[in-house]
């Protein structure tokens, strides 16, 4: 009987903060324990339904905490070099036991990533959440460009790893990615030679893809979501809590003008917590521990689960060695890089002996301009506070639409780029043949 009560205390030691039996326990939680430390002592319902956020930011950590850990582990068994890379993931693939599985995850992993981030940017343009409400001191336009960066470095990401296979797939969708980029006036063909470390892809650009894709990537997504996370502390929580503190009356409360002391650090003026602190608010806020934290746990199997079970439904391809002598027809770009690859050929236009380059102005112009527009907005947007963290607020409906509108027609030149196109970039529709055609050499 001692030794099962001795085993209850130590359980309970061990296990307090993620189940804490009153409010205090709950507010110790958060300041003693290293892994919740970073969340706010309460939250509003609002910030953890399921259906404000649809938690797609969780989501998006958690697939870069499986392909941080099955990445460890992949870098054990691959060697960066244009001799042995292929035989090292065909090793993986059907040698190393559960290898296939291991690069499955990381691999579905990689392009769930891509897509949750994109969807995570959706989500806050249509709720208005880059705005800022009545809060003091909140920044949300900069938290939003900080969004954008982390977008660009997780396509980055998946871009640079595309190549280690070493195959024919990895090999001619460089090819084209990089081609692209050369297009950009001026620099491009420095950026091109700079990615590949000379003109043709070879050892050089084995390696430095294999660099940038272990170390300085991950260290630059890492530094931006520290930042993205931090600003939003800093903003005071999502802008779901905005919205709610405009439906409800304000306490009468007199600013603070002496220093304010918080687990943000120390400030001065008043905060931000006097200004937006609701009569009811007791009644609208949770502990954070267990209501959040328990919610993230949820997310976290879930997409496990989903990772693992398209990782062994979705077949991961791995073609013949990489062939500079040997070109596939069609060629194409990484599949978050179609919609480009689709639109610099629609945007290729012969007249007469003048050619329109439609790499330029697919592939570099009008991104660019779409990148411009995305970081400009929200200072451009002239809705009021009571849009703020709204799903599609009638005065947003708008902007909503065009930036929607925007969205399916990328989705859309993905789809056609990826099923639609075949041998010479001609159209196929999914029940026509395509013909045979010659391998170029």
């Amino acid at each position: 009987m001692q030794i099962v009560q001795s085993t209850k205390k130590l359980y309970r030691r061990l296990t307090w903060s993620w189940i804490p039996r009153s409010d205090k326990e709950a507010g110790d939680a958060i300041v003693k324990n290293i892994l919740l430390h970073w969340f706010p002592h309460k939250v509003s319902k609002g910030s953890i339904s399921w259906w404000y956020s649809l938690w797609l930011g969780t989501m998006s950590f958690v697939l870069f905490v499986i392909l941080t850990v099955t990445g460890i582990v992949l870098m054990f068994l691959y060697v960066p070099s244009v001799e042995r890379a292929y035989a090292s993931v065909k090793d993986i693939e059907y040698v190393v036991s559960f290898g296939w599985f291991l690069r499955a995850m990381h691999r579905m992993s990689a392009h769930l990533m891509v897509a949750t981030v994109f969807l995570h940017m959706v989500r806050v343009f249509v709720t208005g959440a880059y705005k800022n409400g009545r809060s003091v001191g909140t920044n949300r336009p900069l938290n939003w460009i900080i969004g954008l960066a982390l977008l660009i470095c997780t396509l980055l990401l998946s871009f640079t790893g595309y190549l280690l296979p070493w195959d024919q797939l990895a090999y001619w969708a460089i090819t084209v990615g990089t081609n692209i980029a050369s297009a950009a006036p001026i620099v491009g063909e420095k950026i091109r030679y700079f990615l590949l470390g000379g003109n043709t892809i070879d050892q050089g650009t084995l390696i430095r893809f294999y660099v940038l894709h272990v170390f300085f990537l991950p260290v630059i997504l890492v530094s931006l979501f520290a930042w993205h996370m931090w600003r939003i502390r800093k903003d005071g929580g999502l802008a779901v809590v905005d919205r709610e503190a405009l439906s409800q009356k304000p306490e009468q409360v007199a600013p603070v003008k002496s220093k304010t002391y918080s687990l943000l650090g120390i400030t001065n003026g008043t905060t931000v917590h006097v200004q937006t602190r609701m009569v009811n608010e007791e009644e609208n806020s949770l502990p954070s521990v267990p209501n959040l934290s328990r919610r993230i746990w949820l997310v976290t199997l879930v997409t496990m689960l989903l990772v693992m079970v398209s990782s062994i439904i979705v077949p991961t391809p791995l073609e013949a060695p990489a062939n500079p002598s040997v070109t596939p027809n069609p060629a194409k770009a990484p599949w978050y890089f179609l919609w480009l690859q689709e639109i610099v050929t629609d945007t290729t236009i012969k007249l007469g002996s003048f050619t329109l380059n439609g790499a330029l102005v697919g592939g570099i112009l009008l991104p660019g301009i779409l990148l411009v527009l995305a970081i400009w907005w929200p200072y451009r947007d002239r809705s009021s506070i009571n849009a703020t963290g709204v799903w599609f607020a009638p005065e947003r409906k708008r902007q909503n639409l065009i930036f929607l509108a925007l969205c399916l027609f990328v989705i859309l030149l993905t789809i056609v780029g990826t099923f639609l196109r075949g041998p010479y970039w001609d159209f196929y529709w999914p029940w026509e043949a395509w013909p045979t055609t010659p391998i170029r050499f």
